[in-house]
């Protein structure tokens, strides 16, 4: 499998204020994204997430560092051909209509028109604006927006996708229809790479994560590397017991719900055996005792604590 995407050591600073102070937007940034993934980029707001992906489109120029897509400087004009791109807050003309504003980013790219009647409105379809060909931009609602963006990203039949929050401004309905439209997108053979600080959708589909934290990125790994399934604390749920149960069950874990009289807590592996002879003994019933393994939410927070 080739790499689609390679960067390494990519640093850039902006001037910023009235005393044009230095700011240090990305620090030494490496990271790979290989053929067929779905590549999920990490990190709060102002965080660099935009600021990479400017500089891999060329948009903005990086102070160091070497980027290559698809075996070749990203600075070749070539490479745009092979690449589909969808900004986080798309601004597009108003009055232009959808059928309007797919056949003028199809024009950018030479595509016949012939072949501009039969890609439009299956392009369209796919982000779920089927039928909306005639309506105007301006009467769109910013989930709208976000998808006809999404689908001008696919108007050249891209082999590298670099969508920028693609589910802002999105309901939970919409949200998922783009998960399963990037899915089918990696089935189809292509190359999704998205930035996003939405959690629970990267968890759902990427297949690789990193982290930006303050410009520098704190962890890169395929998520099943990120969400081992190593443990070392386990959740036990028990009912019942005597007056003393949850006392003496306080000086070995954390008690951190107590609902109709089951009781759940967070314990330590080492201290299971201990917890169930405690609970036993109290006359207290065992109804689980589940592994507690780490979510990507943990991890994510570690690193912005750290």
């Amino acid at each position: 499998m080739d790499n689609i995407l390679e960067i390494r050591g990519l640093s850039k600073t902006f001037r910023a204020g009235f005393w044009l102070r230095k700011v240090r937007a990305l620090r030494d940034v490496s990271l790979t994204v290989r053929e067929n993934e779905i590549y999920g980029f990490l990190g709060p707001n102002g965080a660099g997430k935009t600021t990479t992906i400017k500089t891999i489109l060329g948009l903005i120029f990086p102070d160091s560092g070497k980027i290559t897509i698809m075996g070749k400087d990203y600075r070749d004009i070539s490479t745009r051909r092979y690449i589909g791109y969808a900004p986080e807050q798309p601004y597009f003309y108003e009055y232009l209509t959808a059928y309007e504003f797919m056949k003028f980013y199809g024009s950018l790219f030479s595509i016949p028109s012939s072949e501009l009647k039969r890609r439009i409105p299956m392009l369209l379809d796919m982000v779920g604006l089927g039928g909306k060909e005639s309506l105007q931009l301006r009467k769109f609602s910013k989930g709208m927006l976000q998808r006809i963006g999404l689908a001008q990203a696919l108007i050249n039949d891209p082999k590298f996708l670099i969508l920028d929050e693609p589910m802002s401004g999105l309901d939970p309905i919409g949200r998922r229809e783009i998960r399963d439209l990037i899915l089918a997108l990696k089935k189809s053979g292509k190359t999704v790479f998205f930035s996003t600080h939405i959690l629970s959708d990267v968890e759902m589909i990427c297949d690789k994560v990193a982290i930006i934290i303050e410009g520098e990125i704190r962890k890169e790994a395929s998520l099943s590397e990120l969400l081992s399934i190593d443990y070392n604390e386990v959740e036990v749920v028990f009912k019942g017991g005597n007056k003393s149960i949850k006392d003496d069950l306080k000086k070995i874990g954390l008690l951190m719900k107590d609902i109709d009289d089951t009781c759940y807590m967070l314990v330590s592996k080492s201290d299971i055996s201990k917890t169930v002879d405690v609970i036993r003994l109290g006359g207290g019933d065992i109804l689980s005792i589940i592994p507690k393994r780490r979510t990507l939410e943990d991890i994510f927070i570690k690193e912005i604590n750290c």
